[in-house]
């Protein structure tokens, strides 16, 4: 029988090999990494032979500008070759390899991101995406006919539509606050959020940072808040974890869901979910599960059968992420945004629905052009120069949201800036 020990000693020259070209990248990103090391992040980021190195690092279709990093992002290639070489020892013979060899590793897994979130691993559970994350708390905290809930015309869809379906199915209330884009300040977003708030409300929930303008919300101003009136608060991360600088201990929220597959780079198909421990037993998770693990955080991981691969390849793109280092990835980021912003913002046809407040953004902005319709700019920046842009269009406002990211180009940037100076020119 094929014993783990000697699975690995069989694997251990195969792996060395495969590592000489996996660990390239990452070789690289660490020696840009300890060159930067004294410097400020704001230098950093505009220092193109730096971010050259984190450029090469992927392997990407350059036949195109990738302006929406927002839905997923291209993972570097350690991170994409770890995937894959999961996947084959994996197919190897699943039951054992996959079960029995990367499954355990989960928890190394748990423990590097409770790590890197400012969590006990005890209150972190591993998912698929944000959306599966924030319904197992959506859809396990009990609530009865009457109590409301308290949430923001702008939050995501799928989790406005969660809770739509708990208002016809058990008679509870939901109340979505609009808020003008960009706000007056953060203390306003707060104020509209704690203003809705009645002795009947048990739950708010609010973003991080929303998809559709990149609005940074006063997270830990709303939860105390809402704590100190016994509310339980949920926050969407979706883009948040990886894209600028923060932990638990900013936030003081009781639920918090995110994407890995977004900012960390991690492959498609990863996120997590955080469970203040004092509720993980009332909690209930989405699949059902023994009763004897009422209080363990890994009953919301029991979807049944799964691929381990995705889970433990996110080890590496932690790796990668920490060796660019938070403050000067949300520095470059920034820089990006910025780039464009700044040439475009003074046209009169134009409409800047983000904050330019660091404090309030990062690396997603949002632009209107009042000029011609939202569909057809991104239909001609597709069109005419192969850019990739998100058509945002809500009840109130639209825009194009453009998402950078680490591996973009100066030039990709100048690209779509001119694009859209002469989209608008010919309106």
């Amino acid at each position: 029988m094929l014993t783990r020990r000697r699975f690995l000693r069989a694997g251990a020259a195969g792996a060395a090999t495969v590592a000489a070209f996996t660990n390239d990248s990452l070789g690289r990103v660490a020696a840009a990494a300890a060159g930067a090391a004294a410097r400020p992040p704001a230098d950093v980021a505009t220092d193109e032979s730096y971010w050259r190195e984190i450029q090469q690092a992927f392997t990407l279709d350059r036949t195109i500008v990738n302006l929406n990093n927002g839905g997923c992002c291209p993972s570097p290639r350690v991170v994409h070759d770890a995937f894959k070489r999961f996947l084959d020892i994996s197919n190897q013979a699943p039951v054992y390899h996959m079960w029995q060899i990367l499954e355990p590793n989960i928890e190394t897994v748990r423990r590097r991101l409770a790590a890197a979130f400012g969590c006990n691993p005890e209150e972190l559970a591993i998912t698929r995406n944000a959306s599966e994350a924030l319904q197992i708390a959506q859809l396990g905290i009990d609530l009865k006919p009457g109590d409301e809930v308290v949430t923001t015309n702008q939050d995501y869809g799928r989790m406005l539509d969660t809770w739509d379906q708990r208002a016809r199915r058990d008679g509870i209330v939901v109340k979505k606050i609009p808020f003008p884009v960009p706000p007056p300040s953060m203390g306003d977003l707060a104020d509209r959020l704690l203003g809705a708030v009645t002795p009947r409300t048990k739950v708010l929930h609010f973003c991080h940072i929303t998809n559709l303008t990149g609005q940074i919300f006063p997270v830990r101003q709303i939860c105390e808040a809402a704590r100190a009136k016994g509310i339980r608060t949920i926050v969407d991360g979706a883009h948040a974890f990886a894209q600028f600088p923060f932990t638990l201990a900013d936030l003081g929220c009781d639920f918090y869901g995110t994407s890995l597959h977004k900012w960390l780079l991690a492959p498609i198909g990863t996120g997590f979910l955080y469970v203040r421990a004092e509720h993980i037993a009332s909690l209930w998770p989405l699949t059902p599960a023994s009763a004897a693990r009422a209080k363990d955080i890994r009953k919301f991981e029991e979807i049944g059968t799964h691929p381990a691969a995705n889970h433990n390849a996110i080890a590496e793109a932690l790796t990668f992420h920490e060796g660019i280092g938070a403050e000067r990835k949300a520095a470059r980021l920034r820089y990006l945004r910025n780039r464009w912003v700044e040439r475009l913002k003074d046209r009169p046809e134009i409409r800047i629905h983000t904050s330019l407040d660091p404090a309030q953004s990062c690396a997603i902005g949002t632009v209107q052009m009042t000029s011609v319709p939202t569909a057809r700019v991104v239909a001609q920046l597709w069109d005419k120069w192969r850019i990739v842009a998100t058509p945002i269009v809500h009840a109130e406002y639209e825009g194009v949201r453009v998402t950078p990211n680490v591996y973009t180009t100066l030039e990709e940037i100048d690209t779509f800036a001119a694009a859209m100076e002469t989209i608008a020119g010919a309106s």
